[in-house]
């Protein structure tokens, strides 16, 4: 059977935060904690060694496949910043285009640094992604 890599810990966010290498993405990822509590009102738990996230949900998919995982997150990476929104939701895409510098994958949006973004928008991406999950996933 599956086993979820990626759940929830009891480990110290704060550990974690004052680990990371780079001391412009260790004030980046308090600013993130900051925002992403504000936002969500949730308070931030570890999810696997390296992600800080923010409420959860259950899943069930189609092929029987089911775990729990944040409604949002992010994690301060050597590379870049992984920021954790909802898959599948079309305001996601909308949001995207007034963000700022940013890549993004199938689960992921990517920045360098918080000065890249607008925080209003990431606000709105926060908000739009947990609503999004809430309604997808009521059981919860």
């Amino acid at each position: 059977m599956y086993e979820q890599k990626t759940k929830e810990t009891e480990s110290s966010i704060i550990e974690f935060i004052e680990n990371v290498e780079s001391l412009k993405k260790r004030e980046d990822a308090y600013q993130l904690l900051d925002i992403f509590t504000e936002t969500t009102g949730f308070q931030a738990k570890m999810w696997g060694p390296s992600i800080i996230g923010f409420g959860s949900y259950h899943y069930k998919y189609e092929s029987g496949h089911e775990g729990d995982a944040p409604l949002v997150g992010f994690s301060p990476r050597k590379a870049k910043i992984s920021l954790y929104f909802a898959t599948g939701d079309t305001e996601r895409e909308l949001l995207l285009k007034d963000f700022g510098k940013h890549t993004s994958g199938k689960g992921c949006v990517y920045i360098n640094k918080i000065a890249d973004i607008d925080v209003e928008v990431l606000k709105s991406l926060i908000k739009e992604s947990v609503q999004f999950l809430r309604e997808t996933y009521p059981n919860d």
